[in-house]
């Protein structure tokens, strides 16, 4: 009985990038919809008269609000490039071990580029 293989689990493989990323994109896809809920809240408040507003304003402007926006900016931009990646595969396409390598490098630095280039404007 204690002679049986174990499993393939965790602890056994060695992280490899594509794995890491379909990880990171879910992780990004739950962590949208909390900011998103956020958002939401910040109009609704537009709602309820400017004293509920200015509690909201005040939060999106403090440092831990500039924060969770720039890492939802960061969710956004490396969600939609993985979920493209994901698109394609859904299609039958970029399934050789090459493709998958090059599409993994190609969401990181369309990820970075194109966070820069949000913040810039």
């Amino acid at each position: 009985m204690n002679n049986r293989p174990l499993s393939p689990h965790l602890t056994i493989y060695r992280p490899q990038l594509n794995s890491v990323l379909s990880i990171l994109h879910r992780i990004t896809g739950v962590a949208l919809i909390i900011s998103l809920l956020m958002v939401i809240g910040f109009f609704i408040s537009l709602i309820f008269g400017e004293e509920t507003f200015k509690v909201f304003s005040i939060f999106f402007n403090s440092i831990i609000g500039k924060i969770i926006m720039f890492f939802s900016l960061c969710g956004i931009w490396y969600h939609f490039f993985a979920g493209l990646r994901h698109l394609f595969w859904d299609m039958g396409y970029g399934f050789n071990l090459k493709w998958v390598e090059y599409s993994s490098y190609s969401i990181l630095a369309l990820t970075f580029f194109f966070i820069l280039a949000s913040l810039l404007v």
